[in-house]
């Protein structure tokens, strides 16, 4: 995955934060990530579809999403029920939102899906043998982790955006044979 994928997230999750929640942001460091991702409490998921293409997901502690949307909603929050979870689901369309206007400034068309929320401990997150660069985000209310596994589609080869949908498992679900 290019590097140059991350910086519109980071920027545009620094200026959400700061807008939504007035968070100040300790970017941890970057790392190169390839297995299935168990998912920390609750994980927002969105496709990107165009030009730069795959999946962005920000992953995070629940006592992180209830200060969040705490912060955000302005009313008090002890636990992650369903109009929390939609809060952290928003910010994670925001800042998607944002960063892909920031593509488009730099001339990549890309469009976001509807998040995906996904809760509880243990369930992993495949994106195949495609690579995730992962950075953990630092701030006042706990740490989100924002995990990317973008390309940029090549004009002229053929490349499938459905390669890149990550696979969901919980594996107290599976059964042993």
């Amino acid at each position: 995955m290019d590097v140059k994928l991350l910086n519109p997230f980071i920027e545009a999750a620094v200026e959400v934060l700061k807008a939504e929640v007035g968070a100040t942001i300790t970017r941890g460091g970057l790392s190169l990530q390839k297995s299935a991702l168990t998912t920390d409490d609750i994980t927002v998921l969105i496709n990107l579809i165009g030009d730069v293409f795959g999946v962005v997901m920000y992953s995070m502690p629940t006592a992180t999403g209830v200060s969040l949307v705490s912060k955000m909603m302005g009313q008090e929050f002890t636990e992650l029920d369903s109009l929390a979870q939609s809060g952290v689901a928003e910010l994670g369309n925001v800042i998607s939102g944002r960063a892909t206007i920031k593509f488009s400034q730099a001339g990549y068309k890309a469009d976001i899906s509807t998040p995906t929320v996904v809760t509880g401990k243990g369930i992993e997150i495949s994106t195949l043998d495609f690579p995730r660069i992962v950075v953990p985000l630092d701030t006042e209310m706990g740490i989100i982790t924002v995990h990317l596994a973008l390309r940029i589609r090549t004009p002229g080869v053929s490349q499938n955006p459905s390669d890149f949908i990550p696979l969901i498992a919980d594996p107290g679900s599976q059964k042993d044979s």
